[in-house]
């Protein structure tokens, strides 16, 4: 999985190519943690990630428990497979998917 992320004053924008399964939510983990006491919004631009496993949805919610009370996650670009997975999951509840 690709990860490249932007930060612009207290927003991060981070996009992920690939799959975000157990193998590289460990990565995404330690892309985040850095930021996430020092920002309000997190953007996770989507649309060129094939997949996402339970692991990868764990670690969308340990951001946004992080941020819980000060701020936003925002997944966009989703495709109807990601978007499946958050739907049947139950997370499009939990985080504002676009």
């Amino acid at each position: 999985m690709n990860i490249s992320k932007k930060l612009n004053g207290d927003r991060l924008d981070v996009v992920l190519e690939g799959r975000l399964d157990t193998l590289t939510a460990p990565d995404l983990e330690a892309e985040l943690k850095p930021d996430l006491d020092s920002i309000k919004e997190l953007v996770i631009d989507v649309k060129s990630l094939e997949y996402i496993s339970s692991a990868g949805l764990r670690t969308l919610l340990m951001a946004k428990r992080a941020l819980h009370n000060k701020g936003t996650v925002k997944i966009v670009g989703a495709n109807d497979i990601v978007k499946e997975v958050f739907s049947v999951t139950g997370f499009d509840s939990l985080l504002d998917v676009e």
